[in-house]
């Protein structure tokens, strides 16, 4: 298993965020995502929905022989985590909000959280905040729209920055000097959300840290690539290839091959 490949998936193109952290820190590792596009976004979806895409798409990179998943979705996680644990062997590692490093850094004791309807409605969240958040006030924040602007490629501009002031500047009035990016789709939009809060707000991305989970986990279990040359990369979309290639493109920084999502485990 240990040249076997490692799946990352999102409702989305947003997941690449936590995969260009895996691949910084696997180097030598082949690497798989898919954006589930053609369902997303997964924020105001059932929960039945959610667990069921995210479970064909974990039956879709077993089929391709993955030794782990990456859920680079913090909607997905929070709904069907336990699931997929419980049905699948192999190693799974998952993203959510940085809770606990936010509450560490704080200082006025205030935290926001940006991130899907889905996400801050979650029991998981709940439980997060509860277990690290009890000395801290954290603030909720869905931010409807943001995640389809990345989505789109449209990371700049007036109306992408108008909308992210609308979700920021009530968590910073409120006294939040830490915002936590709730959704791996909000790392793209990292600079419009630090223009919106200011110089003196930190800007918490749990990605790197989902990777340095992947990597401990993989060498706990001996299952680290043993190659010197560099992994691969294969993209997947349940959605249109020809417009994911185009937003993949502008956010891996190289052009890339976008296949379609067999038919099996696209619908």
């Amino acid at each position: 298993m240990q040249g076997a490949p490692i799946g990352v998936f999102d409702s989305g193109v947003g997941g690449l965020s936590v995969f260009r952290e895996v691949r910084r820190a696997l180097p030598g590792e082949d690497l798989l995502y898919v954006a589930d596009s053609g369902h997303a976004p997964y924020g105001d979806r059932p929960s039945s929905f959610i667990a069921r895409r995210a479970e064909a798409i974990a039956e879709f990179f077993v089929s391709e022989g993955a030794k782990a998943i990456v859920v680079a979705c913090n909607t997905a996680t929070a709904v069907a985590i336990q699931t997929l644990r419980s049905r699948f062997r192999i190693a799974i590692v998952a993203i959510e909000p940085a809770v606990k490093p936010a509450a560490r850094l704080t200082r006025s004791g205030i935290i926001g959280i940006l991130a899907t309807s889905q996400t801050l409605a979650s029991d998981r969240l709940s439980r997060l905040v509860q277990e690290h958040g009890g000395r801290i006030r954290v603030l909720m924040q869905p931010c409807p729209g943001l995640a389809e602007q990345v989505e789109k490629a449209e990371l700049e501009g007036a109306d992408t920055e108008a909308l992210v002031a609308r979700y920021v500047s009530p968590l910073v009035e409120r006294g939040a000097d830490t915002i936590v990016l709730g959704c791996t789709h909000y790392p793209f939009l990292e600079a419009a959300i630090r223009k919106a809060a200011g110089p003196h707000v930190a800007v918490v991305d749990p990605s790197l840290a989902v990777a340095r989970e992947l990597h401990r986990r993989l060498k706990d279990g001996g299952l680290l690539s043993a190659r010197h040359d560099s992994g691969t990369e294969h993209f997947w979309t349940s959605g249109d290839p020809g417009q994911v290639r185009r937003v993949v493109g502008l956010l891996w920084g190289k052009e890339v091959a976008i296949r379609a999502l067999p038919p099996k485990f696209a619908a």
